[in-house]
């Protein structure tokens, strides 16, 4: 049995849009914080980004007590991602810039707002499915697939070969025994703008990604793993990230989502073009939380964890565990044990991944889980042992 998960690096364009948005909330969260923001004063935003040639369109909608430059913000992420010449698909000097934010609806304000809202609480943003999935197969505990092709897209957009132009996407297939445990890597795919002026032979190009690719992969490849390399021939930069092809906020979610592995399932909406009180965000990394520490407990070797929500209500509306025939007492139970130790309102939630620091935006549109964020601890572990032992 063979899975494959697909990756991004962060050049490709619809990544640069989610940065762009992740970004301006970034700004946004910092401003605020040195006027005084309390989570009961926090801003509401919703952003969408359009990438065309040359040219960007940011909307949506914002609350927020203070101003800040939206060109200039989107001119600086786009250039920091290495986007500086027309030369490599994009270049944040000259791209046009036309802003349609516009203020947050009133309607979804009074909802989310403690003091205006009918509950008297925090609710979510919107009304939305999120879930979140965890497994044994890596220390991380995520699928080795996404693993491994996370590692490559890094392991690219780190090297610092400027051969190798920002755009660029690939795919890992990881082979699986009959028992379902991962044996080796068979195929390798990247694809990845070359920017010629940096002049280098085809085959030379091919075998620098390949010795890039394999390294980052580690024991997992071998002489017989075949390695696929820009496989129409040619990616010239000139023609890569929105000189190619548009780009558009959320567009990549499978791929920022357990990249497509099965079990692990796609609901909400885009994840990193939100305020945390829009579960879209903040439940993603809560029942990423829920079902790594699940796991963790050894009560599952595998756990998807679904969570639902009603606009202006703080708590979920339900919560679903399926530990796909794993877990160590029936997942009805789970469900209840969760409910009963996690806080699963945007308040709670807000509150204890410290979703408030727009240090944490500036990271999320490269990688919403593996790196040292708070929804990757295991610190509830414990906890949920003791309740499953009490439940027995």
């Amino acid at each position: 049995m063979q899975i494959t998960s697909e990756g991004v690096k962060v050049g490709h364009p619809d990544i640069v849009a989610d940065t762009i948005a992740a970004d301006i909330i970034a700004r946004i969260l910092d401003e605020e914080k040195k006027a005084g923001m309390d989570i009961n004063t926090m801003p509401h935003c919703g952003l969408e980004v359009f990438l065309g040639k040359g040219f960007c369109i940011v909307g949506g909608e914002v609350a927020t007590r203070i101003y800040i430059d939206i060109e200039k913000s989107l001119r600086q992420t786009v250039l920091s991602l290495g986007y500086n010449d027309a030369a490599v698909g994009l270049n944040g000097h000259s791209l046009g810039v036309f802003n349609a934010i516009i203020p947050q609806s009133p309607n979804i304000n009074i909802g989310t707002r403690a003091e205006l809202g009918k509950h008297k609480e925090i609710g979510a943003g919107d009304q939305g499915i999120m879930y979140g999935y965890a497994c044994d197969e890596t220390p991380e505990l995520l699928p080795l697939t996404y693993v491994l092709v996370n590692r490559m897209m890094r392991a690219f957009e780190d090297c610092g070969n400027p051969l190798f132009a920002p755009d660029g996407k690939g795919q890992v297939t990881v082979n699986y025994d009959k028992n379902g445990k991962p044996t080796h890597v068979p195929k390798v795919l990247m694809s990845n703008a070359i920017d010629y002026r940096h002049v280098a032979e085809n085959e030379e190009i091919e075998e620098t990604a390949k010795k890039i690719a394999f390294e980052c992969l580690g024991e997992w490849v071998n002489e017989k793993t075949e390695f696929l390399f820009n496989p129409t021939g040619e990616w010239q930069a000139v023609h890569s990230c929105s000189a190619a092809d548009s780009g558009v906020t959320g567009r990549k979610l499978v791929c920022q989502l357990y990249g497509g592995y099965p079990g692990a399932q796609l609901g909400g909406g885009a994840v990193v073009n939100k305020s945390p009180e829009k579960v879209d965000c903040s439940a993603v990394f809560g029942a990423r939380y829920v079902a790594k520490n699940l796991v963790a407990a050894g009560l599952a070797t595998r756990c998807s964890v679904q969570l639902a929500y009603a606009i202006g209500v703080a708590k979920p509306m339900s919560i679903y565990v399926n530990t796909f025939n794993t877990g160590r007492i029936p997942d009805e139970e789970l469900s209840d044990i969760v409910e009963k130790v996690f806080d699963l309102t945007p308040k709670g939630m807000i509150e204890r991944f410290d979703l408030l620091n727009g240090d944490i935006y500036r990271k999320i549109s490269r990688t919403l889980f593996m790196d040292n964020y708070p929804w990757e601890k295991t610190d509830m572990a414990e906890k949920l042992k003791k309740e499953a032992g009490d439940k027995k």
